[in-house]
């Protein structure tokens, strides 16, 4: 059985104090969701390679990278010479292969991701070369939208798929994702719970991700 992660998103810690914040989860966290969006993909500008690089120098967890960009192909060398353990692509830019096999090329996990309104009928050709698949409970762009319920049907889908077609993947989720909701997911079949302000915003992050494993998979 794959374990069940917790990934806090640094998307909501502070970015004045990032290695602290980041230290205050790492115990119990399994790894870190980083979010990269270009201004471009979608509106909002957040960080690259070089602060990856920086976190790197500050934590030995596994830094999950989501590419919001319009040219990931332009920046996965970089975020591989950074430190970056796996990066994720959308599904909307097109054929993703050949960016899956540059990933794997450069040693990273392969993530592949779909917006709220996407079908998993666009991800379902692919899921045999990734090693993650994100579905996004959110539109991208912004932290603090309220979770999207009816994308559970794309974490049921992807489960039937892997069992009847023999794969293995990881199944990850992110936006909106609190103690409230986080049972729902997981019992929707997902592997992965990543949250921000779920668990940064809260007064005791740590606490947050041990209570959000606990209410999700008991």
């Amino acid at each position: 059985m794959t374990a069940k992660k917790i990934a806090p998103s640094i998307l909501a810690a502070d970015f004045a104090n990032l290695a602290a914040d980041i230290e205050r989860v790492a115990a119990d966290a399994d790894l870190l969701h980083v979010d990269c969006m270009d201004g471009h993909y979608v509106p909002n500008l957040t960080i690259g390679p070089p602060v990856v690089k920086a976190l790197r120098k500050h934590t030995d967890l596994h830094l999950d990278c989501h590419l919001m960009v319009t040219n990931p192909q332009v920046l996965l060398r970089d975020f591989a010479d950074a430190g970056a353990d796996g990066c994720t692509i959308h599904v909307e830019l097109g054929d993703p292969r050949p960016l899956l096999e540059r990933i794997h090329n450069l040693g990273m996990r392969a993530g592949l991701t779909l917006e709220p309104e996407t079908p998993f009928s666009a991800v379902e050709p692919y899921l045999g070369d990734i090693d993650v698949l994100l579905v996004m409970s959110v539109r991208t762009g912004f932290g603090g939208q309220p979770f999207i319920a009816s994308v559970l049907d794309k974490v049921r889908a992807a489960r039937r798929a892997m069992s009847e077609r023999g794969l293995s993947f990881e199944i990850s989720i992110d936006g909106g994702i609190k103690i409230e909701n986080a049972r729902l997911a997981a019992e929707a079949g997902v592997d992965i719970l990543v949250s921000g302000t779920g668990i940064f915003a809260q007064p005791d992050p740590a606490a947050a991700v041990r209570q959000m494993r606990t209410t999700a998979w008991g």
